[in-house]
């Protein structure tokens, strides 16, 4: 059947890297079956296992890419058990050493330490997708950190920021996610048998402990950790994929919190998303400008987000050593996890390489709010003149909720200035009064000063300790 006959997942299809989907692909899978095996029987040698010889072990390595498909599906149809399809379809490329594939192993050894390396070479990528989303983001909060713009809280009017204010909240966001993804601890499940007591190996070494201790600490070392879990079941403890899934559903809310704040921006027509020179907005309306990617973001971060709690139940359910009812599920949920952190980090470096500001809608909210909102400058200059501060509030409390009435009933222009200056009894001129417009930065505080610093010490270190990662993620999307 052609792709176009079947459901094809959209992750796949239409929104990730292929480095990605490659990590979780079943040549990547079967393959590092094969390396983990190729490190078990290596390491048996290394340690005295007679049986297992230097020409078993160049047999395995020469076949390690080599997979007939056709011969593992029709082996696992009739014993119904992957692993073992694997190592009969892995034998037959290796007549030699197929009598030593698997040896003293459990499936979980071929199948946890898979899904490590998995999570660890896919850590790899989320981490390059957050860095180049930290710089993008720096950047354009140096380059904005003066430009002044309505601060809103309850997604109402409130006290002027700055753009490069604003962003840094994105940033520390994505600065929280990194430090928490570089506080994981990636560790081998290793070779601990059955039930994690390497009681198989313990008899192939004659009850010989310490071998039995090289023997994991070899594995894993050759399968690029470390070190092992000090202690397992059957697998690996799904707490650690919990940790993990907790990390990309928290850079899932941070995408999620500026994807909103950037579709609000879009309506209010302050900053935008870039714009393709041919891409449409809307099929019917032709004018539109729809914030599509970052709608996009916000969908697939909702997702993310909802499946971090699959990991939970798959690790609250792990009865006693283990039961299989984790197997099925970890097969969708990891790669998803991953497939949509992937997706997510390509959309938020595409938006925010390229967006658009727009100072005259910027300074037009601000000319609609700012003579409430300089109320308090006002009456602290006409305190300083030597008026009476209450008597002054009453004048300007009047004007200010006339000045409100005729903006929200009337639909005109906010004209509280010019109602002060016509009063005779407030001492201020209009020329003064529209000097406060001219300037709205000496609204915002300290904005541009905190973005300066926040830069300097937060960010900077950042990109300077992963500087070989700039400009190494990739932001093309296809749609």
């Amino acid at each position: 059947m052609s792709n176009h006959e079947v459901y094809q997942d959209p992750l796949v299809g239409r929104y990730t890297d292929k480095e990605m989907q490659q990590i979780f692909s079943d040549n990547f899978k079967f393959s590092t079956w094969r390396k983990c095996w190729i490190a078990l029987a290596e390491s048996q040698m290394e340690l005295g296992l007679s049986q297992i010889t230097p020409e078993m072990i160049e047999e395995l390595k020469a076949a390690q890419n080599t997979i007939n498909y056709d011969i593992a599906k029709e082996k696992e149809k009739e014993i119904r058990h992957d692993v073992m399809a694997h190592v009969f379809e892995y034998g037959t490329h290796c007549p030699k050493a197929k009598g030593i594939i698997h040896l003293g192993a459990t499936s979980q050894f071929v199948c946890c330490n898979t899904d490590l390396i998995q999570i660890r070479e896919a850590l790899k990528i989320i981490k390059a997708g957050l860095i180049n989303t930290i710089n993008n983001l720096s950047k354009f909060a140096e380059e904005n950190k003066s430009l002044a713009t309505l601060g809103y809280t309850h997604y109402q009017p409130a006290q002027p920021t700055t753009i490069g204010k604003r962003i840094t909240l994105y940033i520390q966001d994505l600065l929280l996610d990194l430090k928490q993804l570089e506080q994981i601890e990636l560790k081998a499940r290793g070779a601990k048998g059955t039930v994690g007591t390497q009681a198989s190996y313990t008899e192939l070494f004659n009850d010989n402990y310490e071998k039995v201790k090289q023997l994991d600490s070899l594995v894993s070392k050759k399968l690029g950790f470390e070190e092992s879990y000090p202690t397992t079941g059957q697998t690996y403890t799904r707490k650690f994929d919990t940790i993990v899934a907790k990390i990309l559903s928290g850079i899932a809310e941070s995408a999620h919190k500026f994807a909103v704040d950037m579709r609000l921006m879009s309506n209010l027509k302050i900053m935008e998303e870039p714009f393709a020179k041919s891409q449409t907005g809307s099929s019917a309306m032709a004018y539109k400008r729809n914030p599509m990617r970052s709608e996009r973001m916000t969908a697939l971060a909702r997702k993310l987000i909802n499946l971090q709690i699959d990991f939970s139940h798959i690790h609250a359910n792990q009865w006693f050593e283990r039961t299989l009812d984790d197997s099925s599920i970890r097969r969708i949920s990891i790669p998803q996890s991953f497939l949509l952190a992937n997706a997510i980090l390509k959309l938020y470096q595409n938006i925010t390489d390229g967006m658009v500001v727009y100072p005259a809608q910027i300074k037009k909210h601000l000319d609609a709010e700012l003579p409430f909102m300089s109320t308090e400058v006002i009456l602290m200059e006409l305190a300083k003149q030597g008026h009476d501060r209450q008597e002054m509030h009453e004048i300007i409390k009047k004007h200010s909720v006339d000045a409100a009435k005729s903006v929200k009933l009337e639909g005109k222009p906010n004209d509280l200035f010019k109602r002060l200056a016509e009063d005779q009894s407030i001492p201020v001129d209009e020329n003064y009064l529209n000097s406060l417009l001219d300037n709205p930065v000496r609204f915002t505080g300290a904005a541009k000063e905190q973005t300066e610093e926040f830069i300097q010490k937060e960010v900077k270190p950042v990109l300077e300790k992963y500087k070989e990662l700039v400009g190494k993620s990739n932001t093309s999307i296809n749609v």
